[in-house]
C-alpha cells in the first residue's frame, strides 16, 4: 500500500508569471499599434514617396500636431470627461498672442504667457463648471466652443477688419520664440520639424504621469467611478479641473506652434480638429465611458492619422477617401479596444 502524496501547495497568484500574451492585452495601445504597423506597411509598398526622408518628414509633422492634442484629450477621457472647446482653443490662443504682438505691441514671450493665461483660465473655468453645476462636459465645452468661436471672429474683426491676423515675423521676439516652438532640425539633409521632438516629449511626460505618478492613479480613478474615487479620498474636483487645464495648455502649445511657424491666424482656424483629438484617443485605446485608456496610445492613433492623410496624397486618391478611413478606423478601435477590455478583465481576476 502506497503513502498518500500531500498536495501541492497553492501557488501564489501574485507572484505566478503571467503569460506574455496575457501581459500583451493588457495594454491598451496594442490595437492602435497594430493599426499602425499595417498603416505603414500598405502605403509603404504603394506609394515611393512614403519611406523617404521627405515623405517620413511630412507625415510625421502631420501627425505631431494632432498628436500634442490628442495625448492631453486621451488623459482627458481616461478622466471621464470631453473637452470640444480645445480645437478651436488652439486658434484662440493663436490670435491673443499675435493680436497682443502685433497690434498692442508687446514681446512675442509676453504674449504667449499672456496667451497661456488665458489658455489656463478657460480650461479652469470648463472644470470648475462641470463639477459645480454636475452638467455633462460634451454640454459645457459645447457652450465654450461656441463662446470662442464667436468671440475669434467678433474681436479678429472689429480689430483687424477681417477674419486674419498676420505681421507677426515683424515683432519683437518672434525669432527667439521661433526658435523654441518652430524651428526645424536636419536629419539626413532633409528638415524635421520640432513639433516632432515636442510631440515626443509630451506624450513621455504624459505617458510618465499617467502610470508613474500618484495623479495618474486619480485620473483612472475619476474616470472608472467619480462616486468610489471619492469615497477613498480622491480630490475628484481638483483631478477634473487639472485635466481640463491640461488640455488647455495643448491648445495653448499648438497654437503657439501655428502662428510661429505661418506667422498668420485665421479667426476660423482648428474648428473640427476636436473631433480628431477624441478619434485619435478612441483609436488609440481609450473608452468613451472613461478609466481605461493610453497616453502612447493617443499618440499612436495620431500617427494613423498622419501616415493615412500624407500617404492618400502621395498615392494620388482622392483625398475625400480620408474621410472613408477614419469612419473605419473608429469602428474597429471601438469593437478591438472592447475585446481588449473583455480580454485585459479576465486576465486580472
Amino acid at each position: 500500500m502506497t503513502a498518500t502524496q500531500a498536495p501541492a501547495p497553492p501557488v501564489d497568484e501574485r507572484i505566478a508569471q503571467s503569460r506574455f500574451l496575457d501581459r500583451l492585452v493588457v495594454r491598451p495601445e496594442v490595437g492602435a499599434l497594430l493599426g499602425a504597423l499595417l498603416v505603414f506597411a500598405f502605403f509603404s509598398v504603394v506609394t515611393e514617396q512614403f519611406l523617404s526622408l521627405g515623405g517620413a518628414s511630412t507625415w510625421l509633422d502631420d501627425a505631431s500636431l494632432l498628436g500634442i492634442m490628442a495625448v492631453a484629450v486621451a488623459l482627458l477621457m481616461i478622466g471621464g470627461e470631453f473637452d470640444l472647446s480645445a480645437g478651436v482653443m488652439t486658434a484662440s490662443t493663436a490670435l491673443v498672442t499675435a493680436l497682443l504682438a502685433t497690434r498692442a505691441g508687446w514681446n512675442v514671450w509676453l504674449a504667449l504667457l499672456a496667451s497661456l493665461v488665458f489658455a489656463l483660465a478657460v480650461g479652469a473655468f470648463n472644470g470648475w463648471l462641470v463639477m459645480r453645476t454636475g452638467l455633462p462636459s460634451f454640454i459645457v465645452t459645447l457652450g465654450t466652443f461656441l463662446a470662442l468661436q464667436g468671440i475669434n471672429l467678433g474681436v479678429t474683426r472689429a480689430i483687424t477688419g477681417s477674419v486674419q491676423v498676420s505681421g507677426m515675423r515683424r515683432t519683437d521676439g518672434y525669432e527667439s520664440a521661433g526658435g523654441v516652438f518652430a524651428s526645424t532640425v536636419d536629419v539626413g539633409g532633409q528638415a524635421f520639424p520640432a513639433s516632432i521632438l515636442w510631440w515626443v516629449a509630451v506624450t513621455a511626460l504624459a505617458a510618465w504621469v499617467l502610470v508613474r505618478t500618484r495623479f495618474g492613479n486619480w485620473i483612472f480613478a475619476v474616470g472608472g467611478s467619480a462616486l468610489s474615487a471619492r469615497a477613498v479620498g480622491v480630490p475628484l474636483a481638483r483631478t477634473k479641473i487639472l485635466l481640463f487645464m491640461t488640455t488647455a495648455f495643448a491648445a495653448w502649445l499648438v497654437g503657439s506652434m501655428n502662428i510661429l511657424r505661418f506667422a498668420s491666424v485665421q479667426a476660423n482656424q482648428g474648428i473640427g480638429g476636436e473631433f480628431q483629438y477624441i478619434i485619435a484617443a478612441v483609436i488609440g485605446g481609450c473608452l468613451l465611458t472613461g478609466g481605461f485608456g493610453s497616453a502612447v496610445g493617443a499618440a499612436i492613433g495620431a500617427l494613423i492619422f498622419g501616415m493615412a492623410r500624407q500617404g492618400i496624397q502621395y498615392a494620388q486618391w482622392n483625398s475625400d477617401w480620408f474621410m472613408l478611413f477614419l469612419g473605419i478606423m473608429l469602428l474597429s478601435a471601438v469593437l478591438v479596444n472592447n475585446a481588449f477590455r473583455r480580454r485585459a478583465e479576465r486576465v486580472r481576476r
